[in-house]
């Protein structure tokens, strides 16, 4: 639920996300937007028009794994223009929507690799705010 805008977020998310589509919108008999379901490389939202009381927290956040850094780039850029930047990969877009930009292999590899390599690209990551997959993946072959 937005407290307000929640239309004009759905068409920016819609031109920000390829494979994306607007699915079906619901508006007030006065006209006004009530409610847009969407898909986002096919996962489905639901955006409501709330009011005051409806704002988001880090508390809740979406994480938008990614395969190289250009996609890195693009949704750090695109979603982060108006918006606040935070560490790790995380920022808060003009919307109050709070998104994870990081790398579709990086649970992974804290999973499988040595407790030295997860310490060290986690370390890596801890020290940046838009993440940079090439200094990632060399903080994690250097810790072999």
């Amino acid at each position: 639920m937005f407290n307000q805008g929640a239309e004009e977020a759905v068409a920016f998310y819609l031109s920000v996300f390829p494979n994306s589509s607007l699915k079906y919108e619901e508006r007030w008999p006065d006209g006004k937007h009530l409610a847009s379901t969407f898909e986002l490389n096919g996962v489905e939202f639901l955006a409501i028009s709330g009011g005051p009381e409806c704002a988001f927290t880090m508390a809740s956040s979406y994480t938008i794994n990614c395969d190289t850094q250009e996609e890195i780039d693009h949704y750090w850029d695109k979603l982060g223009e108006g918006g606040e930047t935070h560490a790790c990969g995380w920022l808060t877009d003009r919307y109050g929507v709070v998104w994870q930009v990081q790398p579709a292999w990086f649970g992974e590899k804290m999973k499988t690799g040595t407790t030295a390599q997860a310490q060290a690209m986690f370390g890596a990551m801890m020290e940046m705010v838009k993440i940079d997959m090439a200094a990632l993946l060399q903080a994690y072959d250097a810790a072999r």
